[in-house]
């Protein structure tokens, strides 16, 4: 017996570290914890200061929201035989609405979909009226349609909130280097990021009516005065109605009122908090306070509304771990005021919950119990 039980625990230390190895591919097996213990509490600011998140969970794959049948941990000491998990090959951007994680991935072609409160995992955009062919940016709205900017098809496509394509905003003859798509409700309108180029003067940002597509206005153009973009990036819009626009090349992020008048600025380059580097995407809180996703620091940075810096959360690192980017590009915060964060390099998502907010409470909480 004392023999057998020996066998066993070579054979699950075996397990995880062959588990530990596959871990990073698009497909792999699940990884699961010794004795199902919970990862260690991470809080941010840390002590002494007063606690503003904790680090909750990550999301590599589809196992880390579908339920698993009761007997599958024997299942595998017995047999050998693993769940798989169909994970990431290159995320982009995240958007969250009422528990269901919306993850544009560039690299398979769909928008990959993490229902936590349903425990379903499916992907959006291999329909034939519908097909994705690079999906980037991300929006939904009060409904949960979900808006995707596709690179190549220079075009925001629209489905409903399970995947049923509904319209097309724009071709090629509308935009030129799309980034980035934001819905603003209140407004009934869409702002679409145009990134433009070296060689291009598409640096600004096209507003849409948000029910009929028509065109409205553009705002900015290219330079480095106020209210003029050099590569734009995301738009967000915040509590107030004020719009928050990335402007990348420009190491800033510009702030207009509901009408486009520019009314300030704030960040500029350095490695300094509160400077940029590289910065990607922006999110907002129901608050209004603002979230940057800095690229090369590795981190996310959070701001008042009226651009002064609160705190950060995050590091530049080489090994994976929770708050550990290499290559973090997409950021949203939910409606509980969650704060979603990706990273291309190690193709995750990691979760952070506002301490204020219990363990079970939000949407994110609302699980289904494992399958029998």
């Amino acid at each position: 017996m004392i023999a057998r039980n020996h066998e066993i625990s070579q054979y699950l230390r075996t397990s995880f570290l062959i588990l530990a190895i596959f871990g990073l591919s698009s497909c792999a097996p699940v990884q699961e914890r010794a004795n199902n213990e919970k990862p260690r509490v991470l809080i941010y600011p840390p002590p002494p200061d007063e606690p503003r998140y904790a680090y909750e969970r990550t999301i590599y794959g589809s196992a880390d929201v579908t339920p698993r049948k009761a007997d599958a941990a024997l299942k595998r000491t017995l047999t050998g035989e693993r769940e798989t998990s169909e994970g990431l090959a290159k995320p982009y951007a995240v958007k969250v609405h009422r528990g269901r994680i919306f993850v544009s991935d560039s690299a398979d072609r769909f928008v990959k979909v993490f229902d936590v409160a349903e425990g379903r995992y499916f992907k959006i955009g291999d329909d034939e009226l519908g097909p994705l062919t690079k999906p980037l940016g991300l929006d939904v709205d009060m409904a949960g349609n979900l808006y995707v900017t596709d690179a190549t098809a220079k075009a925001v496509l629209v489905y409903t909130r399970d995947g049923k394509f509904l319209r097309k905003i724009g071709s090629s003859k509308v935009f030129e280097r799309l980034s980035s798509v934001t819905v603003d409700t209140v407004g009934q309108r869409l702002f679409v990021t145009d990134i433009g180029g070296v060689a291009s003067d598409q640096h600004k940002i096209k507003v849409f009516d948000l029910n009929t597509g028509a065109h409205q206005f553009d705002l900015g153009k290219r330079g480095i005065g106020p209210g003029e973009f050099n590569l734009p990036r995301d738009v967000a819009i915040g509590a107030n109605g004020q719009i928050y626009v990335v402007d990348g090349g420009n190491f800033r992020v510009q702030v207009f009122d509901r009408g486009g008048k520019f009314i300030n600025s704030f960040g500029s380059v350095g490695k300094q908090l509160g400077n940029f580097a590289r910065p990607k995407e922006v999110a907002t809180d129901p608050s209004g306070n603002v979230y940057v996703v800095d690229a090369a620091f590795g981190n996310f940075q959070i701001f008042s509304p009226d651009g002064d810096l609160l705190m950060f959360i995050g590091e530049r690192s080489e090994r994976d771990g929770p708050a550990r980017y290499m290559l973090p590009s997409g950021i949203d915060v939910d409606e509980d005021g969650r704060v979603y964060m990706v990273d291309q390099w190690f193709k995750k998502i990691d979760i952070f919950r506002p301490a204020a907010l219990p363990e079970d409470a939000g949407f994110l909480a609302k699980r289904p119990a494992t399958m029998k």
